[in-house]
């Protein structure tokens, strides 16, 4: 277990990390923003031709999975790498601390990819899924939270400092398609895998290398440690959980209930049940006080709007990598495209935009819109991203090859969007989480993606060419009318926010 610092004071952690020395931002944010740059580029280097390794044929160097299973299994995928950012909060707040649970979180993600790598077929693939699951798990969350403690909570520089480390998330994002894509191109799937494991190596020396001189107290405690007599207990029943789990897993599998369809099932009806049973946990502890009880409540809208953003934000992976492939014409001005550099273009514009947003958000400053009102300002232009996808459909049918304008505009609308709500929501959690759960709130805050994952695994099974302008225009439609919804209700909310803007 992690040692608290002698005089340990969470609301002063911040005052042993350096507070200059990257953009004006404190020194350990240097640290943080190439840690999970690197951490990103293995993930979407992998992501970026993941769904093609799965659904082409044997052949042409895939596993020939049927187009809507590849597409489910992204979704299940992408829901339990954030859904295991539960156990990444929970053994950062009650046992190691977020800086060593980010350590260990990739070295687990690295050995993921090494076995991607390996051509070991389906078998590979799913063991490797379940390294990458848990490591993300650690990693993600508890960096993010460390990034919050470099600022005091009433920092001006905080909103800025998490857009910031969100360009860094997304640098890594944009080189690695355009870089995995043109390495994996023949089939070559496995080599552009291997990259994904050398960019996650070079994550871990970054944090290893500079923490000790940056980061200062940040990330090394840990909030709520098991006290002895709890933690025998505790970790007895986890061992407990685990093994049954595993044998009833193995049981259904074996005589047929366990299928990959009922997993998908299981996994989107979990989506809905964790968050709720989060939410409830956290309210009723009596380590929360009632300021913080009702910053919780101002938080449950913020998730409901931050599940359906994510819900078309990450449909770009999948919905959106199926129409890049089989409807999209893979030129521009004579370049000739690849189908997975269509996942570069949304952190291209989060790179270019990124800086804009910080900008804005400081030369604003208490003017600046409130955190729920920029949160329905993300979900109306979600919306309006997949609205613009009818339009092919609707002007030359599903059977024509189009400009690939529409993809790169669409795009364009939800990273609007996502500016808007995405490094605030990062920012918001962290200050309206209760001090017994910060890394948990955290966790909880990265399982608005896997709710909508989950949900995004039976809705993807929808699409096809005979409804796809519909497909687009109701879920379009929806994320746009509760965007209006919570800028209607958002002076209320902030009532509940107890002084947190």
């Amino acid at each position: 277990m992690a040692k608290q610092p002698p005089s340990f004071d969470r609301e002063k952690v911040y005052e042993t990390v350096p507070q200059t020395g990257f953009f004006g931002n404190p020194k350990g944010l240097f640290t943080l923003f190439f840690t999970e740059f690197w951490e990103r580029f293995s993930y979407y280097g992998m992501r970026a031709i993941l769904i093609y390794y799965m659904y082409y044929s044997v052949s042409e160097g895939g596993l020939g999975f049927e187009k809507s299973t590849a597409a489910s299994i992204m979704a299940v995928y992408g829901s339990l790498v954030y859904m295991s950012g539960i156990l990444g909060g929970w053994i950062a707040d009650r046992l190691l601390g977020t800086s060593r649970t980010v350590f260990y979180g990739g070295i687990l993600i690295m050995f993921g990819h090494i076995v991607l790598a390996l051509p070991g077929g389906a078998t590979a693939l799913f063991i490797s899924m379940g390294l990458i699951i848990i490591g993300t798990g650690l990693l993600k969350p508890n960096v993010s939270n460390i990034v919050g403690d470099l600022y005091s909570r009433t920092d001006g520089r905080r909103d800025a400092g998490f857009s910031i480390f969100y360009m860094g998330i997304n640098m890594g994002a944009f080189l690695s398609p355009l870089i995995v894509g043109k390495v994996s191109e023949g089939g070559n799937f496995h080599l552009g895998f291997g990259l994904a494991a050398i960019g996650m190596f070079l994550g871990l020396l970054v944090f290893v290398l500079t923490k000790k001189k940056n980061l200062g107290q940040a990330g090394a405690y840990v909030p709520n440690p098991l006290l002895p007599e709890e933690r025998k207990k505790v970790l007895g029943r986890i061992a407990i959980g685990v093994v049954v789990v595993a044998a009833l897993a193995f049981v259904s599998a074996s005589i047929g209930i366990l299928t990959l369809n009922s997993f998908t099932f299981l996994v989107s009806i979990l989506g809905i049940l964790l968050p709720i049973a989060y939410f409830v946990v956290m309210y009723k502890s009596p380590k929360v006080t009632e300021d913080e009880k009702s910053r919780l409540l101002a938080y449950i809208p913020l998730f409901i709007a931050a599940m359906i953003f994510w819900a078309i934000q990450e449909q770009g992976a999948y919905v959106l990598s199926i129409f890049a492939d089989e409807q999209t014409r893979l030129s521009l001005l004579g370049w000739e495209l690849k189908a997975a550099y269509f996942q570069s273009v949304n952190p291209l514009f989060i790179i270019a935009l990124a800086p804009v947003f910080a900008s804005f958000w400081v030369r604003l400053g208490d003017h600046q819109p409130t955190t729920t009102r920029k949160f329905s300002f993300g979900l109306i232009f979600a919306g309006l991203s997949f609205i613009v996808m009818m339009f092919p459909g609707l002007l030359y049918g599903t059977d024509t090859l189009v400009s690939p304008m529409w993809l790169v505009a669409s795009f364009f609308l939800v990273v609007i969007g996502e500016l808007f709500l995405s490094p605030v929501g990062l920012s918001a959690t962290t200050k309206l989480a209760p001090a017994a759960f910060s890394a948990q709130t955290m966790s909880l805050w990265f399982l608005t993606n896997a709710s909508a994952q989950a949900i995004n695994a039976q809705i993807v099974k929808f699409y096809n060419d005979a409804n796809q302008v519909m497909y687009f225009g109701v879920i379009g439609a929806v994320a746009i009318f509760f965007g209006l919804v919570l800028y209607l209700i958002a002076p209320r909310m902030q009532k509940y926010m107890r002084g947190v803007r």
